[in-house]
């Protein structure tokens, strides 16, 4: 509970650095002892000093220096390393007698991670995560933690905790996925792997989409109409949040203590300017600083609090997406996914859920965007699941394969087509090698032209499954997980989950 309070309190506004306030050598907050500066690209480094100073940076055998602009601003760009577990000092000086000196930086590989709560979770609070803590001694894995800092105009400046080794006294605090998605893909390829970690738990998916993208969509007319809505009560519900946050911190410290049970409902923070929910907000305070550091690509853990307009999803994502490719400078870099997993919302059969699901997959339209299926690995009481590690691993065997390269499977049965056989449907998948059930059959219906579902028998036939059901003798169409929190059973040989999929469109 401490840690889903921690995660939920979303008025929390962290200040914006000042830009240049005394005209001193200064660094992004992105570079620091430990850094991980991605290989094989140019990588730009950057910051602020005094007005017509030069400023030179120095990595590896490379010297390369600029002038300061009349804003104070200054980049140079380092050409592409290759990637090395090695430490180096990165010295940045300037020709007014300034220097810092970061230590230990190495080259490999680095992905953005963002998203809501389910990203934001710390290893700590995971499955087995005091085990794994104790035990880590990973000196290639290393994560950057962006400090929420929600904006109402672009910034250039963000705070950070530092690039931190992944080692028992930091790991704790790392993103669960994370830091599992860093360790699989380290060891798989062997080299250094960096997290630059911006999430925040129960925001939506239009703070993080800048708004005039935002208002570009056809989702924008009925967002716009909820904040004003909100705009007019924000006085009203910032006065008395105080109030009911301290009430519900009381209810939490008792059931620390005694186990008395709750009995009120967690206080949303109010809506408004200045916190997390605005449009744009986490877009302007939490990527848009990010950039233009150089990394590989994008790992996205979000949805769960735009599940009731999964309608509207498919197109902000998607805009999303292409809006932050472009800040890295418009190359399509990897952008994975991660598909909400089972969760019952409070109806298991309801399809809530699953429609949000399909909502992601519109996704895979756009190139080099991928998704991992984790219809397994929910909990259906529970919001947080804390089995994060075979989220962060599937990341990483999606990643090994689809960006670095490496043999093997990667995904789950996904469905292919479906033809009516017999009694029955014929369904056929890609990556459905050795296709298993693990435990029996379930999560399979057929409906015929009354469009009505029911339960189904499912077998399998080499690399197809053959769905019936006595009630629905000529059936027309067939859907696998189709809810909100299914009990999933079909996998490859690979141990991978099949895809929840529809056959119709009703």
């Amino acid at each position: 509970m401490k840690i889903l309070a921690a995660l939920a309190s979303s008025l929390v506004v962290v200040g914006i650095v000042a830009a240049n306030s005394s005209d001193h050598l200064a660094p992004a907050s992105l570079f620091s002892d430990h850094a991980v500066l991605q290989c094989d690209q140019p990588v730009p480094i950057w910051g602020v000093a005094a007005p017509g100073s030069r400023v030179t940076v120095a990595h590896r055998g490379q010297t390369v220096s600029s002038l300061v602009g009349p804003d104070g601003k200054w980049t140079v760009t380092l050409a592409a390393l290759p990637a090395t577990a090695s430490g180096a000092a990165l010295v940045i000086s300037s020709d007014r007698g300034e220097s810092v000196t970061f230590a230990d930086v190495v080259v490999g590989e680095v992905w953005l991670a963002s998203g809501q709560s389910n990203m934001e979770w710390p290893l700590q609070g995971a499955q087995d995560g005091a085990a794994v803590i104790a035990a880590a001694d990973l000196p290639l894995v290393r994560e950057l933690h962006v400090e929420r800092s929600p904006a109402d105009q672009p910034a250039s400046t963000v705070r950070t905790s530092g690039w931190r080794v992944a080692g028992p006294q930091h790991a704790g605090d790392f993103s669960a996925v994370g830091f599992f998605f860093a360790r699989a893909l380290s060891a798989g390829i062997k080299v250094p792997v960096g997290i630059i970690h911006s999430s925040w738990g129960g925001t939506e998916i239009e703070s993080w989409l800048a708004e005039p993208v935002l208002r570009r969509a056809k989702a924008w007319p009925g967002f716009d109409q909820r904040w004003q809505e909100a705009l007019k009560v924000f006085p009203q519900k910032q006065a008395e949040y105080p109030a009911l946050d301290a009430a519900w911190q009381k209810q939490e410290r008792e059931w620390n203590a005694t186990g008395k049970p709750f009995t009120m409902e967690w206080p949303h923070p109010p809506v408004g300017p200045g916190t997390a929910y605005a449009p744009g907000a986490l877009c302007n305070g939490m990527i848009l600083p990010l950039a233009p550091y150089a990394l590989r690509g994008f790992l996205w853990y979000q949805g769960e609090s735009n599940v009731p307009r999964a309608g509207e999803y498919a197109e902000l994502l998607a805009l999303m997406i292409r809006d932050w490719r472009a800040r890295w400078g418009g190359a399509e870099r990897p952008f994975l996914i991660v598909q909400l997993p089972n969760f019952s919302n409070g109806h298991p059969e309801g399809r809530d859920w699953a429609k949000f699901r399909e909502a992601q997959t519109r996704a895979l339209a756009l190139p080099n965007v991928t998704l991992a299926v984790n219809i397994d690995v929910g909990d259906a009481n529970d919001l947080h699941p804390p089995n994060k590690r075979p989220v962060g691993e599937r990341l990483a065997l999606i990643a090994e394969n689809q960006v670095y390269g490496r043999a093997g499977e990667w995904t789950g049965p996904v469905f292919q087509s479906a033809t009516r056989s017999g009694a029955g449907m014929r369904v056929r998948f890609s990556h459905a090698a050795d296709l298993v059930f693990h435990g029996q059959p379930t999560a399979f219906e057929v409906a015929g032209a009354d469009h009505v579902f029911h339960v189904a028998t499912a077998r399998i036939d080499d690399r197809s499954v053959q769905v019936e059901s006595p009630e629905v003798p000529e059936p027309v169409a067939v859907r696998y997980a189709w809810t909100n929190s299914p009990v999933a059973s079909l996998f490859n040989g690979a141990g991978l989950p099949a895809a929840p999929f529809r056959s119709d469109d009703w």
